[in-house]
């Protein structure tokens, strides 16, 4: 009997550890708000509350206790319609001395619309924008319903804001080719200080013919985007029918649309000539077929969850409303090893995913009574 007792407690020991990682990668959705119309992004106030954008067009305060205050006044005209509207929003680093924040939104004009950029700062009161002033305009305009991109990430280096922002830019769908082209700003990333000047550093500053806001090219809707812990930018973005890709974009690169794509077209049959990869173009660090249709993007840096979950990346699908936990070789940094779906009991679909100040993640659902989530961990 001994020799058998000792197996059989290692075997009891191993079955105590299997549950506990499970109950430690298993999450609770705690519905903070309900009852938001189709929500884009969420930022986090002090004091508990949250400011999320709604795409027709409104930002609201939620409080705590999970109260939805009216619509903000002073927002500029939104071309609300389709992909467009009100998307995303982040505060300024700063934000508890100056109260500044920056959001993106489909701008109309005399030719159609086109994502633009705006810094606000939010009233006293938190009742109304103020100071409004747009400091990007994506050109040109185009009549459009599709790919706005409009993700904003704030720019680090050396683990500091350098006063610089990232917006990412869809190629607007209908002139997929003008991605591949420095004299627009479409299916780009661009880098802009915080006022709207250009850095002089950006890849294309000086090059004749270029638009010096651009610091990557080739790419089709990201609609999302994030900072690792040491500054580099992460990025994905939705392919055709397939071929969604996650990016690192690099200044100057050009990542590959519509020339090189793992997607093929609406119904079927090859982009282009059809090909995967081609000098000069860079290839994707993942890339999802059949497409999931990310959105939102975050890399969690706390133990909430527990250990196994710090460094893992975090995205929205739209097309199969799950949250995707994915795992990377190397905490915040890597190719990825495996992926996980959470949320899927919910059936709605993840626009927007971002860690909390109190190290829990936080998701919206883009419905028409859409959530503001709280993951808790199990």
């Amino acid at each position: 009997m001994p020799h058998i007792a000792k197996p059989v407690a290692l075997l009891a020991l191993l079955l105590m550890g299997i549950v506990a990682t499970v109950r430690a990668q298993t999450v609770r959705p705690d519905v903070v708000a309900s009852g938001l119309q189709n929500p884009w992004a969420v930022a986090f106030l002090p004091e508990g509350r949250f400011l999320v954008t709604e795409r027709p067009g409104r930002m609201r305060v939620i409080e705590a206790n999970g109260k939805i205050g009216t619509a903000l006044e002073g927002l500029p005209k939104v071309a609300a319609g389709g992909q467009g509207g009100l998307l995303d929003v982040v505060l300024d680093t700063d934000f508890a001395r100056n109260r500044t924040l920056f959001f993106c939104f489909s701008e109309p004009g005399q030719t159609g619309n086109s994502t633009a950029l705006a810094r606000a700062r939010l009233s006293e009161d938190r009742t109304r924008l103020e100071e409004v002033k747009v400091i990007f305009s994506q050109q040109p305009k185009m009549a459009s319903s599709a790919h706005f991109g409009c993700r904003i990430v704030e720019s680090r280096q050396a683990g500091k804001p350098d006063g610089m922002l990232f917006l990412t830019l869809g190629e607007r769908f209908v002139r997929k080719d003008d991605a591949q082209k420095l004299d627009n700003h479409h299916g780009k990333i661009i880098r802009i200080h915080k006022d709207g000047r250009v850095p002089a550093n950006n890849p294309f500053a000086s090059r004749a013919g270029a638009l010096p806001e651009i610091w990557s090219y080739g790419h089709r809707n990201v609609q999302g985007a994030t900072l690792s812990p040491d500054g580099t930018l992460w990025t994905h973005e939705h392919g055709p029918q397939g071929g969604d890709e996650i990016n690192l974009p690099q200044a100057g690169r050009n990542y590959g649309w519509p020339v090189i794509t793992y997607g093929e077209n609406y119904g079927g049959g090859p982009i282009g000539d059809g090909i995967t990869a081609k000098e000069g173009m860079e290839q994707p660090l993942h890339y999802w077929v059949p497409s999931i249709a990310p959105s939102g993007m975050a890399f969690l840096s706390s133990e909430r969850y527990g250990r196994a979950w710090v460094g893992n990346l975090f995205v929205g699908s739209l097309k199969f409303g799950y949250l995707d936990r994915i795992e990377l070789s190397a905490p915040f940094k890597g190719k990825v090893v495996r992926e996980h779906k959470l949320l899927t009991e919910l059936g709605e679909r993840i626009r927007d995913v971002r860690q909390g100040p109190d190290g829990l993640l936080y998701v919206l659902t883009d419905e028409a009574r859409g959530q503001l989530i709280r993951l808790m961990p199990n």
